[in-house]
């Protein structure tokens, strides 16, 4: 269902930290609009609509019910993406939902159904495969540019304040979420893992702050994930954020450490401009490649069912200790 209209309604329902990011990649986005937000706690609200310039709605169902938007972002908190995505989709609005998707592989299926069913695009905020050099390296290992893969890393390693860090999920669902959505696209799906996690730096929060897995990939390549709210990376060439694919006739990398502005970040003690640029790429593909133009996201539901299944598969293999089989 392509929009032929000539400015794009969009609205939020959650104006927390990451609205701001998403509120300045619709801004830049050509034929789009921020027509109005809805937030739970009404002072963040009002302070948020002041700021982007838009309108303040009473009510998530007063904002889905507005003819002005023809798109909602989902920005909430994890567990209530599924309720106000079906409220969206409900009302016929096209969605984008941030990540971590879902609580369970049986919620996002739910939206995956209910979007087909409304024809409708509901798309994952999966905002790393929007970045080019990650397009770059899918496009290389498809085309056997790189030899046969041996190996692939995504590595993150931010410090995080345990008063940041409590607004989270735990860096499991919260940030391996990303990495697994980045392995799929570049390399595919593993077919088995383990996985081990700690808490190392927190007071009072019970959730880990770093965590790690180990991939087996269906060619036999092997995958490393690390994810850690625990302590920045302040060697030569850190491992901030890096993604990294090794091949027997070439590799590829990408890192946050290429662009960094000596100002503080939403959450981080540095503004990683990367992190910017990724949202801007994937509200631009949803706003215009997707709904003005009709193509395909580059991630879909189906793959945030697979990356789900990747991330209870890790929390199985750390309970009990094993190796799991995906």
């Amino acid at each position: 269902m392509k929009i032929t209209k000539e400015t794009i309604g969009v609205g939020f329902i959650g104006a927390g930290d990451i609205s701001v990011l998403h509120a300045a990649a619709v801004k830049k986005c050509p034929g789009a609009k921020l027509v109005g937000l809805w937030n739970r706690n009404q002072e963040r609200a009002t302070q948020r609509a002041t700021e982007f310039g838009c309108k303040n709605y009473k009510t998530p169902a007063e904002l889905v019910a507005d003819p002005a938007i023809d798109a909602v972002f989902v920005l909430t908190n994890l567990e209530s993406h599924l309720e106000y995505t079906q409220l969206a989709l409900n009302a016929g609005k096209h969605v984008l939902v941030e990540k971590p998707v879902g609580v369970s592989v049986a919620e996002i299926e739910q939206m995956r159904d209910l979007a087909a069913k409304k024809d409708l695009v509901c798309l994952p905020g999966h905002n790393y495969v929007y970045e080019a050099s990650m397009m770059r390296t899918r496009d290389l290992v498809q085309n056997g540019d790189l030899g046969k893969i041996v190996s692939a890393y995504v590595m993150y390693n931010i410090h995080h304040p345990e008063e940041v860090a409590k607004r989270y999920p735990g860096v499991v669902r919260q940030i391996l979420t990303h990495h697994s959505y980045i392995l799929l696209y570049l390399v595919g799906k593993p077919v088995e893992l383990c996985a081990m996690k700690a808490t190392l730096h927190y007071k009072e929060y019970t959730e880990e702050d770093i965590a790690m897995v180990q991939m087996r990939l269906h060619n036999g390549a092997l995958a490393h994930f690390c994810a850690s709210f625990a302590a920045d990376d302040h060697a030569a060439d850190p491992w901030t954020v890096m993604v990294k694919v090794i091949g027997t006739a070439g590799s590829t990398r990408y890192s946050y450490r290429d662009h960094v502005e000596i100002k503080p970040g939403l959450v981080h003690s540095q503004t990683y401009t990367a992190y910017q640029g990724s949202v801007m790429n994937e509200v631009r593909h949803f706003l215009v490649d997707s709904l003005r133009m009709g193509q395909p996201p580059l991630s879909s539901l189906d793959d945030a069912i697979t990356a789900q299944k990747m991330i209870e598969a890790a929390e199985k293999s750390i309970a009990e200790k094993s190796v799991v089989k995906l």
